[in-house]
């Protein structure tokens, strides 16, 4: 019984919420699809919120997910190599690392909450692949280097548009889906994914902080 009604609250939950956010939005009384194809700012990067081709909460995230690449991605434009490899000390990570980090970190997320795998569970290939750029540290300064701009960007682009995908195969009541046995202590798929975005955030900050310490750099406000 006390999971029927655990049940029914949760998707009680879920309708609530999502008529709240469409009537915030102004879209309380035509279609979400209608109102996309109306509204010229519904598809714009600065407008968060439900998006077309998503559940209401799984849209308002992928709408914060987009803005915050864009973050990440603007002051890095036109970096060269040696800037991206450069090392402010013996124990900093590089500009390119930690663009590499990011991408590692939506990957281990992908396994976990789209394909349901315990954390580090996931075979030898894709620790091969993720491992280094996910822990960074010394073995991250030894190998995470000597590439352009575009072999970080298009890693980047590739795990987004997986997530991407994934995303639109789901609804939100996947996202309010808690995993008891998380170490944060339960945890919801909605949380799991904000981390993804706070996560990138705190690099953003620090990518800006090197970038302002590269040979030559100009003295900014960032």
């Amino acid at each position: 019984m006390e999971k029927t009604i655990q049940s029914s609250g949760r998707r009680n939950f879920i309708k609530t919420t999502a008529t709240l956010t469409t009537a915030f939005t102004g879209m309380s009384l035509i279609p979400q699809t209608a109102f996309a194809m109306d509204n010229p700012l519904a598809d714009e990067l600065n407008m968060i919120g439900p998006k077309e081709g998503f559940s209401p909460q799984i849209g308002t995230l992928v709408s914060m997910m987009n803005w915050m690449r864009s973050v990440i991605l603007r002051p890095v434009q036109g970096m060269t190599m040696v800037q991206l490899d450069f090392l402010f000390d013996k124990n900093s990570n590089s500009i390119g690392s930690m663009l590499l980090h990011l991408a590692a970190t939506e990957r281990y997320y992908q396994l976990n909450t789209f394909d349901g795998m315990k954390w580090g569970s996931w075979d030898e290939s894709i620790k091969k692949q993720w491992d280094v750029a996910s822990a960074l540290g010394d073995e991250g300064r030894k190998k995470i280097k000597g590439n352009k701009l575009e072999y970080y960007l298009d890693a980047l682009k590739e795990v987004r548009e997986k997530s991407i995908a994934e995303f639109k195969k789901r609804d939100d009541e996947w996202l309010l889906k808690a995993d008891t046995l998380w170490p944060w202590g339960p945890t919801n798929n909605y949380c799991k994914w904000f981390h993804v975005v706070e996560h990138e955030s705190n690099h953003n900050g620090q990518i800006k902080w090197i970038k302002s310490r590269l040979p030559g750099a100009k003295p900014g406000n960032d």
